[in-house]
């Protein structure tokens, strides 16, 4: 039986945190003191920020990727802290990087999505954090497998941490979005719905990738009675040394925060409407075929012009009926009625063969 012990109220963890949104914000990575103290600067004149977060330490995912300050780094913060009165949050990857935090008196710690896919990373970050009385956040892990994200937060939560927030930050697709992540909105949803008290933190920043989605996922999670948001900003985003297409400058996340509407929630002994959780799921999982439709589309588009330029007859009629035969039969394997698979199958084929057509034809 899943179980988190013990859980405290977000606003519990510092006098600071006693409003709702949690409002933490910073630069993806610590890449310089100038650039984490002017941008901690101004992001002390927005009310609602609360947390100056940042990474200290960031893997190298390719050879002429950004490569970390390292412990350095670290100083900035204090210097944050000192200036600005911000509360302070780092990711942690290791039993070192705990330790280096604790004794730089850094705030709040979060746990990234690719240790929480690892439970050995996890195991060794329980040892580290046993005993120890200091906040962590974990987001989840780079695939949608809400039992890997509950046992990294039991996991902690049994290590002694009572202050255990969760972070959704959306999840890998396996083909290119619009967006970085897809957000599948569900899990979060499934996740609070089993653990009451548990903390929930939405990061737009990475579910979106491009700081043009970050106001709608904002409001998203907002709507979805989320208790705060994480959102990456920089001084400077053009010169930003990772991510930079996803980060705001202070004053564009001042505009965003004050255009977001936070609603009421539903209190205790009011009526729950169940059809708000099914509504969410289903927008999730539309939006997840809309974009695969049009993945297909861009490839049905390159088959027309490979056909062109071979000379092939655009209707390729053994090839159709393969694809109608094992769609109907998947379809109806997953109880679906073999009327709409039909119909489905030969919408989509016949978008398809006015796509092969445009393509050919402008080719002529």
């Amino acid at each position: 039986m899943n179980e988190l012990n013990n859980l405290k109220p977000i606003n519990e963890w510092f006098k600071k945190l006693d409003s709702r949104p949690i409002i933490i914000s910073g630069p993806c990575s610590a890449e310089s003191e100038e650039q984490v103290l002017n941008t901690a600067r101004q992001l002390k004149e927005i009310d609602q920020v609360k947390v100056f977060r940042t990474r200290i330490w960031k893997p190298k995912t390719q050879s002429n990727s950004f490569e970390d300050r390292g412990d350095n780094a670290l100083n900035w913060l204090n210097q944050v802290k000192l200036e600005t009165g911000l509360l302070t949050m780092v990711e942690v990857a290791s039993p070192k990087h705990v330790e280096m935090c604790l004794r730089h008196n850094v705030d709040i710690l979060w746990i990234g999505a690719r240790t929480t896919s690892n439970p050995f990373s996890i195991q060794e970050l329980a040892s580290a954090l046993q005993g120890m009385n200091v906040p962590v956040m974990i987001k989840n892990p780079l695939n949608p497998d809400i039992n890997l994200w509950i046992g990294a937060l039991e996991q902690i939560n049994k290590a002694g941490i009572s202050k255990l927030a969760a972070i959704h930050c959306g999840f890998y697709p396996f083909e290119q979005t619009s967006l970085r992540n897809i957000p599948k909105w569900e899990i979060p949803i499934e996740l609070k719905s089993r653990f009451h008290n548990l903390p929930m933190i939405c990061d737009p920043s990475h579910i979106a990738g491009d700081r043009n989605y970050i106001r709608e996922i904002s409001q998203k999670a907002l709507d979805l009675n989320m208790d705060g948001l994480m959102i990456e900003s920089h001084f400077n985003p053009d010169t930003a040394l990772s991510d930079a297409e996803q980060q705001l400058i202070p004053s564009e996340l001042n505009t965003i925060l004050n255009s977001l509407i936070c609603r009421l929630s539903i209190k205790d002994g009011e009526d729950y409407n169940p059809l708000d959780q099914y509504r969410n799921q289903i927008d999730s999982i539309d939006a997840q075929i809309i974009e695969l439709l049009a993945q297909r589309m861009n490839t049905v588009s390159e088959i027309g012009e490979y056909k062109s330029e071979k000379n092939l007859n655009i209707l390729q009629l053994k090839r159709w009926e393969k694809v109608r035969e094992q769609g109907t039969e998947l379809g109806k394997s997953l109880g679906l009625s073999e009327k709409f698979l039909t119909q489905l199958l030969r919408m989509i084929h016949k978008e398809a063969i006015l796509i092969q057509n445009d393509v050919m034809n402008d080719k002529k």
